[in-house]
């Protein structure tokens, strides 16, 4: 496990979350990228981060799904991310969920309230266009949305999206979630076609 995070109360440094790895899927992963262009490397040592574990324990509670986790590459380069999505987007066939998890808004302050909702507007406006070659240019321009900096100091918790809007290549999204996060700060969650069972 990864506790890449700091601050909050000692039980969030002693959470588990116990699945297994797919070596098989993860060759699959690195030669997929690999097959499009891309730099991709494996490690089986790094544990999971909270991006996927705080996200897997509510899915998947007894752990019963293999994991495969993917790192940002540095830059935090919107295109290559959309890319990378691309390149995985055959895995959907193949039953394999794809999750690009972190936050529509990733600061927190009582100055977020409608920050958080122009950004978030901007957002769904932008994932649920029919059209993907719009879409996947306004996600490379994402700084030009309204308050994306305020929202987003730092990208690291908006890129994530950018791989499983790749992987889902023309479909738009459907927002799953809408909500005011401690009551003011809008937050967002959508999905790009089916789940696999």
């Amino acid at each position: 496990m990864v506790y890449d995070y700091f601050g909050f109360p000692p039980e969030t440094y002693a959470i588990r979350y116990p699945s297994t790895g797919s070596p098989p899927l993860a060759e699959r992963v690195t030669a997929l990228l690999e097959s499009s262009g891309l730099v991709a490397c494996g490690s089986a040592d790094r544990g999971y981060d909270h991006g996927s574990y705080s996200v897997l324990q509510t899915l998947y509670p007894q752990a019963q799904v293999p994991v495969v986790q993917l790192s940002l590459k540095a830059g935090l380069d919107p295109l290559e991310h959309l890319r990378a999505g691309r390149a995985l987007a055959p895995l959907r066939d193949e039953g394999v969920l794809i999750i690009g998890s972190g936050m529509s808004c990733h600061e927190r302050g009582p100055d977020m309230g409608m920050r958080s909702v122009a950004f978030d507007d901007w957002l769904q406006q932008t994932l649920v266009m029919q059209d993907s070659a719009t879409r996947w240019t306004a996600l490379c321009e994402w700084t030009r949305a309204p308050e994306a900096r305020a929202v987003h100091p730092r990208e690291d918790h908006l890129i994530p999206l950018m791989v499983a809007a790749g992987a889902a290549l023309e479909d738009p999204a459907e927002c799953i979630y809408r909500e005011r996060l401690m009551g003011f700060i809008a937050v967002s969650s959508y999905r790009f076609g089916e789940c696999p069972e």
